[in-house]
């Protein structure tokens, strides 16, 4: 028998995946948060530009100099952010950010607050870093509890905060970010900010915690925003302390993120923003055609506020008959415990394939 690590052996598949791959041909798939757009016109031809200059080759480990310039106006201009570019590191995808960051500055045993249900890379990236995850619960409406956050921070080492939220489509308040970012300032608590999310809001506010204490690491990609996730391209930005660090690790595990896809950030950073509006105007639509439906089947949770999903208490039961009917979704449990009575639904597919999953439930859920 193979020996394996210990940490290896202490995680698990991501359950999206698993339910992502059972999918039948005929079934109507709503597993994935990936974008069903094809990346925008004048970002796929700066990466064949790229291409055919020759640009190939191995780039600064923290990334092409333009593209981090262009990430630090992004981070002024947007979020009230000043980070210049030396604080900036350019990885791939978000998922490899949140991974440097947490490698960076968690060590065996401290304890990492994460929400419950939330993001399913978190909790993994805190084991593999020897953290402790501490699940912080929601409310009924699904957004955190601030006063049992405020019980945990003492103590902790950081808190991962995720506003518009996967798996639940929720977007905190500015009011609450700050409130929690300060509380988290005042008991000497990192705060790690994962806001891919951001251009996806449709009845609410982003706010960036960043501009509410200086002890905070910010996590971003152009996956969501550019409908580019095969792109694998992420940034991380912070203070410069963490970054030095970040960036060694990062120089290990990845070198550097692909030159193409960099070389194509700097299109998508730079360049016309009209696909971003665009693509967040169709996902509010089918959000609405997916909201509307369920109320119409008496089936009633809170209006996902951003992001593509829709996170619907339908118990174990009906969540199995559903798919049972050919419409794939994932377990509300894949995100934590307390997701057990809940199925997340993802509308980033097209206004037919949900209106017609949404026939297909009606037989099952129609009260």
């Amino acid at each position: 028998m193979k020996k394996i690590s210990a940490r290896a052996q202490a995680i698990e598949m991501s359950g999206i995946r698993k339910f992502f791959q059972a999918a039948k041909p005929d079934s109507i798939n709503m597993t994935l948060g990936q974008p069903d757009f094809v990346t925008p016109d004048h970002i796929r031809n700066a990466a064949i530009k790229a291409i055919e200059e020759g640009k190939t080759g191995y780039t600064f480990n923290a990334g092409i100099p333009e593209l981090r310039e262009a990430l630090s106006d992004k981070f002024k201009n947007e979020n009230n952010l000043h980070y210049s570019p030396e604080q900036i590191i350019v990885t791939a995808g978000a998922g490899e950010a949140l991974f440097i960051a947490i490698q960076s500055i968690v060590d065996p045993g401290d304890r990492v607050l994460l929400t419950d249900p939330g993001f399913v890379s978190y909790e993994a990236c805190i084991q593999l870093a020897g953290g402790k995850p501490d699940f912080v619960p929601l409310t009924k409406d699904l957004h955190i509890q601030e006063d049992i956050l405020r019980e945990k921070l003492e103590g902790a080492r950081l808190l991962i905060l995720n506003s518009p939220c996967n798996p639940t489509g929720t977007v905190e308040s500015k009011e609450k970010i700050r409130s929690i970012t300060e509380a988290a300032m005042d008991t000497g608590v990192t705060v790690l900010s994962d806001e891919v999310y951001e251009h996806i809001i449709y009845d609410a506010v982003h706010a960036s915690a960043g501009t509410f204490g200086e002890d905070v690491i910010t996590v971003n990609a152009a996956s969501k925003t550019y409908a580019m996730t095969g792109w694998r391209l992420g940034f991380i930005a912070g203070p410069p302390e963490y970054m030095e660090q970040c960036l060694k690790v990062h120089q290990y595990c990845q070198t550097c993120a692909t030159s193409i896809s960099q070389y194509a950030g700097i299109a998508a950073y730079t360049g016309d923003q009209s696909c971003v509006k665009m693509m967040r105007d169709e996902y509010k639509a089918r959000r609405d055609i997916l909201v509307s439906g369920f109320h119409d089947m008496g089936v009633k949770f809170p209006e996902p506020q951003g992001a593509f999903y829709a996170f619907v208490p339908l118990g174990k039961e009906k969540t199995q008959k559903v798919m049972d009917a050919g419409v794939i979704v994932v377990p509300g449990d894949a995100f934590g415990p307390s997701g057990a009575e809940y199925a997340r639904f993802s509308y980033a597919t097209s206004r037919e394939n949900i209106m017609a999953a949404i026939e297909r439930m009606r037989p099952v859920l129609e009260v």
